[in-house]
C-alpha cells in the first residue's frame, strides 16, 4: 500500500479528489485532484523559482467532503492539509508559493502576513511532524 517518495518539502495531491463541490468529474471526465496536480506542474514549468517543491500524487487523502485537497509537508515541520481549490494555475500558483514560503520556513510555520490570497481559507488541518507537537 506504502510507496516510496522522494524526501523533501512536497505538496502531495489527492489525485482522486472531486472537480468540486456539485461534480465529481470535469466535462472530459477528469478529476478535480489530476487537473490540479497537471497545474501545478505547468506552473512549475514556467516558473523555476516555485519548482523546488516537489508535486507528488496520491489516491485519496480521505477529505471526501472536500475537494481538490493537497498536503503541505517537509522534514522536521509542521504539515498543512488544504481543500477547495479549484484545479487552475491561480490556485497552483497560491499552493506552491505557500509551499516554497513553508520550505524555506524554520518549522514549518509561515506568518499569516506571507500567506498567498489562493490559500486563505482553505486550511483544513496541521499536522504536526513525527516526534513533536505544536505548543
Amino acid at each position: 500500500m506504502l510507496r516510496a517518495a522522494e524526501p523533501g518539502a512536497a505538496v502531495v495531491v489527492c489525485s482522486t479528489c472531486r472537480f468540486s463541490a456539485a461534480a465529481r468529474e470535469d466535462e472530459g471526465g477528469r478529476r478535480g485532484g489530476a487537473l490540479l496536480a497537471e497545474a501545478l506542474r505547468a506552473v512549475q514549468a514556467e516558473e523555476p523559482d516555485l519548482a523546488g517543491v516537489a508535486v507528488q500524487e496520491m489516491p485519496c487523502l480521505f477529505a471526501c467532503k472536500r475537494y481538490c485537497t493537497i498536503h503541505i509537508r517537509a522534514p522536521g515541520k509542521v504539515g498543512y492539509v488544504l481543500g477547495d481549490f479549484a484545479p487552475d494555475r491561480e490556485a497552483a500558483r497560491a499552493i506552491l508559493e505557500y509551499a516554497a514560503r513553508h520550505a524555506a520556513s524554520e518549522e514549518g510555520v509561515v506568518r499569516y502576513a506571507q500567506w498567498p490570497d489562493g490559500v486563505k481559507g482553505h486550511f483544513i488541518t496541521r499536522t504536526p511532524p513525527e516526534g513533536y507537537l505544536c505548543t
